[in-house]
């Protein structure tokens, strides 16, 4: 089974070779202006994703639809990243964002960053204001712990999108603000937000947005592009949701529908596509809505891969259905 999913990953990776341009330029070549020798990472962790810089094309300037007209692109089960700011909501669609990783955004007079990296299943929004700078961001094509690298255009500094803070370069130490979002089925977004609206690609024709180019990524035994440390006694690719350094697994989760940790609820129901499984992201396996409040307010969360989550929170506590986990 491992040297099948190996193959998968390594189709995957050619394929996302043939989909995106190579970077011509060498590693640093590409990047004059970013000061190398700020850095709160060890380098050597910095992995080349395939695509060079931008060869993963953020959206810049995002292109909307009305739920009435969306409901022609998009199944009910489809996975969106949902976000209400002051009454004014969007939903940005999985099946865009596996092929932009960034769609760079104004909601309600805030700018944000709605973000996704499929090799670690992250889907986190940031406000994009540092003091009274507003950035915008880029893909760099590297990867730290299979995570995204984002830059930003204004100072070319390095950020790691897990964690929202900048690694390389002027800003190094700084954190973006994360945003309440929700990872949740179209149906669901239509049900909360009536009025909301709905991203579509600028040009359909720039990528197969029907397709999912990871086929099989989540149900593969390893992940791919991580030389991190593995946690022990537990699948690497199982979801789990996490909130800072405290994680429920989907399959506890899932069981219960309803998780208590402390003073945060962790809910989930039926009903949404995995983006990760079928190359027909509408026919992926049902991996469920989850939703985590603090005193009946929505709680900024990630649902990520057991890999990623212990990469970036060693020390972190994970509740499985066997009970907390020790992985390390």
């Amino acid at each position: 089974m491992a040297t099948l999913n190996k193959k998968w990953l390594l189709f995957i990776f050619i394929t996302l070779l043939l989909s995106f341009p190579m970077a011509q330029a060498s590693f640093f070549e590409q990047w004059p202006k970013t000061d190398f020798t700020k850095s709160s990472v060890n380098l050597e962790e910095v992995m080349f994703g395939g695509p060079g810089k931008d060869g993963i094309p953020a959206i810049d300037s995002p292109k909307f639809v009305s739920l009435d007209e969306a409901t022609t692109r998009l199944n009910d089960t489809d996975p969106i990243i949902g976000v209400v700011i002051k009454g004014e909501a969007k939903a940005y669609p999985l099946r865009v964002l596996i092929w932009h990783e960034i769609v760079n955004d104004v909601i309600a007079d805030v700018p944000v960053a709605v973000t996704y990296c499929p090799l670690c299943n992250t889907s986190i929004v940031f406000d994009r204001r540092i003091g009274q700078k507003v950035l915008d961001f880029g893909t760099t094509g590297n990867l730290r712990h299979s995570d995204l690298i984002m830059y930003d255009r204004q100072t070319q500094s390095w950020w790691q999108q897990y964690e929202g803070n900048a690694i390389v370069g002027d800003l190094v130490g700084t954190n973006l603000r994360v945003l309440a979002s929700r990872l949740e089925s179209f149906a669901d977004f239509k049900k909360r937000a009536p009025n909301g609206q709905v991203l579509v690609p600028n040009n359909p024709a720039f990528r197969d947005y029907n397709r999912n180019p990871y086929v099989g990524y989540d149900s593969s035994a390893l992940p791919f592009l991580f030389k991190g440390k593995l946690p022990k006694n537990l699948t690497p690719m199982m979801r789990v949701i996490a909130v800072d350094g405290l994680a429920v697994s989907l399959p506890l989760l899932s069981q219960q529908q309803n998780v208590k940790q402390g003073d945060l609820s962790f809910s989930w129901h039926k009903g949404q596509s995995s983006v990760l499984d079928t190359s027909d992201i509408g026919q992926g396996r049902d991996v469920g809505n989850v939703l985590v409040t603090r005193n009946g307010e929505d709680v900024p969360y990630i649902v990520t891969f057991a890999f990623a989550y212990f990469a970036f929170n060693p020390d972190g506590k994970l509740y499985t259905k066997q009970g907390e986990m020790a992985v390390y």
